[in-house]
C-alpha cells in the first residue's frame, strides 16, 4: 500500500514566474516513480532515505504558469507525475497525455518550463521522460530508465541502465550487466558512452556514420569490423547490446 502526502503551493502570476510543487511518498522496493515532462530538465538522484521526493519549479518568459498543472497518479507499478499542458487537460491521466504527445500535438504557444528533481531511495526504479530538456539520474541504486528529444541523458546506477535521445548525448554507467533480451542506447546526433561492469557478458552492436567506436573489452569479432560499423561478443554473450548514433563517436568503457 502506498502512503503518499502532496503538497502544491501554486502563484497565477502572468510572465517570468515561479510556482513550485512538492511531492513525497514510500513506494516499496520494485515499484517505479515515473517523471513525465514536456519542456524542461529532469534530475535525480540518489538517497539514503526511505522516502521518494519530488519538487518542480515552473518558470516562463510570457506564458501563465498556472496554465501548466502537475499531476499525481498511483498505480500498480508505482506513481507517475506529469506536467500536463493545456492542450492535454481534456486527456484521462498521465498515460493518456504521453499517447498525445507521440501523435503530435504541439505546445509551441505555450513557453513554459518545468524543471523536476527527485529523491529515489535504494530498491526504487527510476522513469524519466521529456521533450525538451535535459534528463540526468545518478548515484542510484536500482534500475533506471531514461528518455529525451532534446538534451542530453546522462544515467549511474548499481542497477540496469536504459537511455535515449535524439539531439543529445548519451552516457550511461550500470553496476549490473544482468539484463534480459536487448538493452538499447540511442541517439541521432550525439556521443554515446557506456560503462559496464568487468564481468560483462553480452553481444554488441554499434553503429555509426559520422564517428569512431572505441572498446575497453577484449572483443570476439563477427563478421567485419569498421571504424564505423562493429558487431562482436563481451565475454560469453548471451545477451545483446544495442549501441547506435548517426554523428557521434561510441565507447565502451569496463567499469573500475
Amino acid at each position: 500500500m502506498l502512503l503518499l502526502s502532496a503538497i502544491i503551493a501554486a502563484a497565477a502570476i502572468q510572465g517570468t514566474t515561479q510556482d513550485d510543487f512538492k511531492w513525497s511518498g514510500r513506494l516499496a522496493a520494485g515499484k517505479t516513480i515515473e517523471i513525465r515532462g514536456i519542456n524542461g530538465t529532469i534530475a535525480a538522484r540518489g538517497t539514503g532515505g526511505g522516502e521518494v521526493r519530488v519538487s518542480a519549479s515552473k518558470h516562463a518568459r510570457r506564458s501563465d504558469v498556472a496554465s501548466v498543472e502537475i499531476r499525481v497518479e498511483e498505480h500498480a507499478d508505482g506513481v507517475t507525475i506529469c506536467a500536463v499542458y493545456p492542450q492535454d487537460r481534456d486527456q484521462t491521466g498521465c498515460q493518456e497525455r504521453s499517447r498525445s504527445r507521440r501523435n503530435g500535438d504541439s505546445h509551441e504557444n505555450n513557453d513554459v518550463n518545468v524543471d523536476f528533481t527527485v529523491e529515489v531511495p535504494a530498491g526504487v526504479e527510476f522513469a524519466g521522460r521529456s521533450v525538451n530538456g535535459d534528463v540526468s539520474a545518478s548515484g542510484l541504486a536500482a534500475d533506471a530508465r531514461i528518455s529525451t528529444v532534446n538534451g542530453d541523458v546522462e544515467v549511474a546506477t548499481r542497477g540496469l541502465a536504459e537511455a535515449s535521445t535524439v539531439n543529445g548525448n548519451v552516457t550511461a554507467s550500470m553496476g549490473r550487466a544482468d539484463w534480459t533480451g536487448t538493452m538499447e542506447f540511442h541517439t541521432v546526433n550525439g556521443t554515446i558512452t557506456v560503462s559496464l561492469p568487468a564481468d560483462a557478458d553480452t553481444e554488441v552492436r554499434a553503429s555509426t556514420v559520422n564517428g569512431d567506436i572505441s572498446t575497453d573489452f577484449p572483443l570476439t569479432v563477427q563478421g567485419r569490423f569498421g571504424p564505423r560499423r562493429m558487431q562482436g561478443t563481451i565475454g560469453r554473450g548471451g545477451r545483446s547490446l544495442s549501441l547506435e548514433t548517426v554523428n557521434g563517436s561510441i565507447e565502451i568503457d569496463r567499469s573500475s
